[in-house]
């Protein structure tokens, strides 16, 4: 019998909850899953809290404030029990039909991810654009093999979560950071539906911080174990260059020219000093790097309480 964790995060949903709950709950008992549902609320304003605690079966985590679907998401997985694991928006657009779907495929290819590809979806114009060239910019840069890293319906192996941490806007690139930790990774279509109820959460400032936290997977992927590479190989460029500018001064000193006026003696020490300051950077983020490997890292958010009904589970 699988069991399985559902984790949804939800902001500002009381139009969705409840069908979007008795939506999972139809699926699981016809498959007859051991399973949880987690609704993580991440302070919302309306009537998310009331609906939701009053739900049956549901684990239900409200955070104190509006830390972001990234932390909702990372505190929703942090109290999952089972091992496998499901996310999916809290917006009814994920169908839960679909789970299943991606189980079946996670077990016959032995995979430790699989991500849902919304291959047609059912957004405005505007949005379905900006996602285009997100997903440009992500195989530019990441190249993780997804289509649709952005799509919240996956389902993941729970060791897959063991020491990680998820910050930022970083839950689009979970694929991509596990992929960096070895796991397998796999994609399937999935259906997906038009809001029928509230307001879309995506804004250009989460595309603006979502595509700065692709620059730090991107970073990671490269350089977490030894940043001394990167800073220490621009270091040595800049120090190369300050080498030949020492040179040209050098020469011109020696030759009697009028330095006072030239940008050679300032040139020099700047690309000396730049390259020197960049190669103790990069050995020093090295010793920054180590360390994170040996300590476990706080959590970005605050829980401020947990509400679990568990009259029944499966059927």
């Amino acid at each position: 019998m699988k069991k399985i964790s559902i984790v949804i995060p939800v902001y500002n949903e009381q139009g969705n909850i409840e069908a979007l709950h008795k939506e999972i709950v139809n699926v699981c008992k016809k498959n007859t899953y051991t399973y949880e549902i987690i609704f993580v609320d991440d302070g919302s304003t309306d009537k998310t809290a009331l609906i939701a605690q009053k739900l049956i079966p549901v684990k239900y985590i409200q955070l104190r404030k509006n830390f972001g679907q990234t932390a909702a998401m990372d505190a929703g997985i942090k109290h999952a029990k089972f091992p496998l694991i499901i996310t999916m928006d809290g917006d009814r657009q994920n169908d839960p039909h679909d789970i299943p779907k991606l189980i079946n495929f996670l077990e016959k290819n032995d995979l430790d991810i699989v991500s849902g590809w919304r291959k047609k979806r059912k957004d405005r114009i505007l949005k379905r654009f900006i996602s285009g060239g997100a997903h440009f910019l992500r195989k530019l840069i990441i190249n993780d093999g997804i289509h649709d890293s952005g799509c919240s319906l996956k389902i993941y192996r729970s060791i897959c979560f063991d020491n990680i941490s998820l910050y930022g806007e970083i839950h689009r690139f979970i694929p991509a950071l596990l992929k960096i930790k070895g796991f397998s990774i796999g994609e399937i279509e999935v259906n997906h539906r038009p809001r029928v109820s509230g307001k879309t959460k995506y804004s250009w400032r989460r595309t603006f911080k979502g595509f700065l936290d692709m620059l730090s997977i991107w970073f990671w992927n490269k350089y977490s174990m030894r940043p001394l590479h990167l800073l220490g190989t621009i270091g040595g460029f800049f120090f190369f260059l300050g080498m030949i500018s020492s040179g040209v001064t050098l020469y011109l000193f020696i030759f009697n020219q009028d330095l006072s006026n030239t940008a050679w003696p300032i040139m020099t020490a700047f690309l000396l000093l730049t390259g020197v300051q960049l190669f103790f950077s990069g050995l020093l983020t090295d010793i920054v790097a180590k360390n994170y490997y040996e300590t476990i890292k706080e959590s970005a958010y605050s829980i401020k309480r947990i509400v679990e009904n568990n009259k029944k589970t499966k059927k």
